[in-house]
C-alpha cells in the first residue's frame, strides 16, 4: 500500500472554487467512509480548512486511486470534475510526505509559518480515528507531521512571520496603521463561536477593542466564549453575547465585524450592511445573472442555509453574491474581516460608502506580496530531514512482521526439537533439560541476530521494501502468520493516540 493525496488549496486554485468546494463536516463523514469504500484505499483522511481540501489515503494502485480520489472529491464538494480537475494537485508516497510536513510547519498556509493549522490536522486525525478511517499509516503520518510541526516552531523563529490569519486580516483592515492604535476604544461584533472566531475574539480583546459582541447560532457557546472573554487578564474588554436574530441590530452600532461560522450562504448581504449604515442600497451593485463568468472565474451562486435561530440576512432561495474586489474611498465608518470559507459577508458591500471589507481572497492576494521569514530555509531543513526519517521508520516498519514471523519460527523449532529430544531422552533431569533447552536458543539467537538486524537497516534505506519478501521467500514463512504480526500491531489500542 502507498500514500497518496489529492488536494486543492489556495496556491492551486481561485478562492471562488475552494469556495464552493468547501466540504461542512457532514460531507467531510460521507467522504471518508466513501473512500474507504472504493476499492483501492485501506485507510483515508480529510484536512479542510478555509483554504485547502485535501484527501489522503493509502492504496494499493496509483492511477486507480488518483482517479478514484478526485472523483469523490468532485461528488462531495458539488463541484463538476471536469471543472475541479484543473485545480488538484497529487503528491505520492515520500512527496505526500512532504507536502503534509510543510502544510503542518505552516510553510503552505496563506500567512507563512501560522500555527492555527496545527489543531485542524490534529481535528483530521481525531475524525479519521473516530470513523475507524485512519489506519497505522495515517496515524503515524499525522502523528509525526503535528511532532514536525511542534519542533519547527520550537526550533526556528518561524513564529515570528507565523501571524494567525486573524492578526494578519486585522492588519489589512488597520490599511498601514498600528492595529493597536486602529483598535483602541472601537466596538467589536463578532459573528460564530468556533475556533476561528473564538481566536478573533480573544485577538481583538488583545489588540485593545472596548467592547466585544458575540453572535452564534448556538447560544450556549456564544456565552461560553463571551464567559473565555470576561475572565481575560489585562484586557479590560467588555464582552456579551446576543441572539442571531440581533446581528442587524449590533450591525449598527460596531466599529469592526468579524464573521466566520459554517454556514452554506450569505450571513450579511450587501443590502443589510448599507441597512445599518443608514445607506440606501443600490440595486445596481447586483451582477446580472445572464453576466455569469466562467466557473474558474466567479461564480455568483450560493445557497443561504443560515436561517436557523433568526438570522437576520439569510433566505432559503438562492441569492446572488457579490464579487466586487474594489474598495469604497472616504473614512471607514465599518470594518469588515469575513474569515469563512465558503464566505459569509456578499462582496458588494465593498463598495458601500465607509465599508472596508477584507476577505480570504483579498487575504490570500496580500499574503503572495509577504516577505517569508529568515527562519525558512531552516524549517525546510527539519522538513526533509523528518521525511527521511518517517520514510526510513515506515520502511522498517514493514519489514518487522516478517522479522517476527522468522523469530516465532525459529522458536517453534526448538521447541519441537527439545520435545524430541526428550522422547529419545528419558532419563535426563529438570537442570539438564534446561541446561540443553537454553543452549539450543542461545545459538538460534545468535545465529538470527546479525541477518534480522542488518535486514532492518537495509529494509530502512530508500529501495529496501523488496528484502522483507526476500526474508518471506528464503525462509518460507507462512504470510498468514506475517499478516497476523500485522494485524496484532494495527489493533493495539495504544497506536497513534496521543
Amino acid at each position: 500500500m502507498s500514500l497518496l493525496v489529492v488536494g486543492l488549496s489556495h496556491r492551486s486554485a481561485p478562492v471562488s472554487v475552494l469556495e464552493r468546494a468547501s466540504l461542512p463536516a457532514d460531507s467531510q463523514v460521507k467522504l471518508l467512509q466513501d473512500t474507504l469504500a472504493a476499492e483501492p484505499a485501506a485507510e483515508a483522511a480529510v484536512l479542510a480548512t478555509c483554504n485547502r481540501i485535501e484527501l489522503y489515503a493509502d492504496v494499493d494502485k496509483f492511477h486507480a486511486g488518483v482517479a478514484e480520489l478526485s472523483t469523490l472529491l468532485a461528488q462531495h464538494s458539488g463541484v463538476g470534475l471536469d471543472e475541479l480537475t484543473p485545480y488538484l494537485y497529487v503528491h505520492y508516497e515520500d512527496r505526500a510526505v512532504h507536502h503534509l510536513f510543510s502544510v503542518a510547519c505552516g510553510l503552505d498556509s496563506m500567512v507563512v509559518g501560522e500555527g492555527q493549522i496545527l489543531g485542524q490536522i490534529k481535528d483530521a486525525l481525531a475524525l479519521g480515528q473516530e470513523l475507524h478511517t485512519a489506519g497505522r499509516l495515517l496515524n503515524d503520518l499525522f502523528q509525526q507531521a503535528l511532532r514536525v510541526g511542534k519542533r519547527a516552531h520550537s526550533e526556528t523563529g518561524i513564529d515570528r512571520a507565523g501571524q494567525s490569519l486573524v492578526t494578519f486580516g486585522l492588519e489589512q483592515l488597520a490599511d498601514g496603521r498600528d492595529p493597536a492604535a486602529w483598535a483602541q476604544g472601537k466596538r467589536a461584533l463578532v459573528i460564530g463561536a468556533g475556533s476561528m472566531s473564538s481566536l478573533a475574539a480573544a485577538t481583538l480583546a488583545r489588540t485593545g477593542v472596548a467592547e466585544i459582541v458575540v453572535a452564534n447560532r448556538t447560544r450556549a457557546r456564544a456565552d461560553r466564549l463571551v464567559e473565555i472573554l470576561n475572565q481575560a487578564d489585562g484586557t479590560g474588554v467588555a464582552a456579551h453575547a446576543v441572539e442571531m436574530a440581533a446581528v442587524a441590530d449590533e450591525l449598527s452600532r460596531a466599529d469592526v465585524v468579524v464573521s466566520c461560522t459554517g454556514a452554506t450562504g450569505l450571513v450579511l448581504s450587501a443590502e443589510a450592511v448599507a441597512g445599518a449604515l443608514g445607506l440606501e442600497f443600490d440595486p445596481a451593485y447586483e451582477v446580472p445573472a445572464a453576466s455569469v463568468p466562467a466557473p474558474s472565474a466567479e461564480p455568483d451562486q450560493q445557497h443561504a442555509a443560515w436561517v436557523e435561530n433568526g438570522s437576520a440576512t439569510a433566505t432559503a432561495q438562492t441569492r446572488t453574491v457579490h464579487r466586487i474586489p474594489a474598495q469604497s474611498t472616504g473614512p471607514v465608518r465599518l470594518a469588515l474581516l469575513d474569515l469563512a470559507m465558503p464566505r459569509d459577508i456578499d462582496g458588494g458591500a465593498a463598495r458601500l460608502d465607509g465599508v472596508r471589507l477584507v476577505d480570504i481572497e483579498s487575504l490570500a492576494e496580500a499574503s503572495a506580496d509577504a516577505p517569508m521569514a529568515a527562519d525558512v530555509d531552516q524549517v525546510r531543513t527539519i522538513v526533509a530531514d523528518e521525511v527521511a526519517a518517517f520514510g526510513a521508520a515506515q520502511r522498517a516498519a514493514h519489514i518487522t512482521p516478517t522479522v517476527v514471523a522468522l523469530r516465532t519460527m525459529a522458536a517453534g523449532v526448538v521447541a519441537g526439537e527439545i520435545a524430541r529430544l526428550d522422547g529419545r531422552l528419558p532419563d535426563l533431569d529438570e537442570k539438564q533439560r534446561a541446561e540443553i533447552s537454553q543452549t539450543v536458543r542461545r545459538v538460534v539467537d545468535k545465529l538470527l541476530h546479525a541477518p534480522t538486524v542488518r535486514v532492518k537497516q537495509l529494509a530502512s534505506e530508500p529501495g529496501g521494501a523488496g528484502y522483507a519478501d526476500a526474508l518471506r521467500e528464503l525462509f518460507d514463512l507462512d504470510p498468514q502468520t506475517v499478516a497476523a504480526v500485522s494485524r496484532a500491531d494495527l489493533n493495539d489500542p495504544n497506536r497513534g493516540r496521543s
